[in-house]
């Protein structure tokens, strides 16, 4: 259960928090342009755009969830349960497996647009890592600083849908959460008219009043009308300070925390990380359950001419400031 949003000031941003019961072992992970990618069917990248993001790396190989390039061309991948479906390897298609498609569609994009040409022939084919990380059920936002889009693999085949809102949670399918947002046009961020009865005094006795029946709950397609109408509303000054503490805001709406989503056997969704990259200057900003004090990863710090991945283990316990 996640969200993934984008955010525009001076400069664009993307990130998203990835909610879940149970942490793989993530890290902030720099892919340095002759770090060799190997895919199974689509053969291997010598040299690629330099990639930064959160992964859990397995056997050398990064297995992101969420990553932008040095160009400015962000994706993550967000659980997509009981609607994803992958194929079997299909003769003439870019035959990717679901974990190598961020790096493949990083290594060598840099729009959405030229993502775009390359997904038309693109077949998400069922192969897992390893016997221990079987395929995992996933749709993909894609977004540049121009546009963003929703990369779903269903059993219909594969499909691209232009974002408009700029944000992704989970189920159901994405033009079914774009359909539900005809059902909360009446939202605003003003005062609420009296359309119930003008024969009846009503009137408002708060702020807020306008966005009575924003949804509060947890729920994939909840989360998606709260974080649009929190970041389609969203007022900022445009400095790298403001922007990236807006953007933290727009997704603190939709968080997780621990004990309100029960998996069963005790056990809870909560938000393990959240992340805001400034895509336009490659710096990865990201927060954890434990740790609200946002971290920033510069990616043009390390040696992006490099061949050996540059991890960066999360800071995970509080930093608290002591004032006095």
């Amino acid at each position: 259960m996640c969200t993934a949003a984008t955010y525009r000031t001076k400069d664009f941003y993307f990130g998203r928090t990835l909610d879940y019961n149970v942490s793989y072992g993530n890290e902030i992970v720099i892919t340095p342009r002759n770090f060799r990618l190997e895919f199974r069917r689509v053969g291997s990248m010598r040299s690629h755009h330099a990639i930064i993001g959160m992964a859990h790396v397995s056997d050398g190989y990064p297995l992101y969830y969420d990553a932008v390039n040095e160009k400015g061309l962000a994706i993550a991948g967000l659980n997509f349960v009981g609607n994803a479906c992958y194929k079997g390897v299909e003769e003439g298609k870019y035959n990717v497996a679901p974990f190598e498609l961020i790096p493949w569609l990083l290594g060598q994009c840099a729009t959405v647009g030229e993502a775009k040409d390359m997904i038309k022939n693109l077949n998400l084919i069922d192969v897992p890592f390893n016997e221990e990380l079987p395929p995992a059920e996933l749709h993909w936002m894609i977004a540049d600083g121009d546009e963003a889009a929703t990369l779903e693999s269903t059993e219909s085949g594969i499909h691209v849908y232009d974002n408009q809102v700029g944000i992704l949670t989970n189920n159901p399918t994405f033009s079914e959460q774009m359909f539900q947002l005809n059902n909360y046009m009446y939202l605003s961020v003003g005062e609420p008219q009296n359309n119930f009865c003008s024969k009846l005094p009503l009137k408002t006795y708060s702020h807020g009043m306008g966005a009575m029946g924003l949804p509060g709950d947890w729920s994939s397609q909840s989360r998606f009308i709260k974080a649009a109408f929190a970041k389609l509303n969203s007022v900022s000054g445009d400095s790298e300070l403001e922007s990236v503490s807006q953007f933290f805001h727009i997704l603190g709406t939709v968080e997780q925390l621990r004990g309100c989503c029960c998996m069963g056997d005790g056990e809870f969704d909560i938000t393990f990380y959240t992340s805001c990259c400034n895509t336009q200057k490659g710096i990865y900003y990201y927060t954890t359950y434990d740790n609200h004090q946002i971290t920033a990863i510069y990616m043009h710090h390390v040696d992006l001419d490099g061949v050996r991945l540059t991890k960066y283990p999360p800071i995970q316990s509080e930093q608290i400031w002591q004032q006095n």
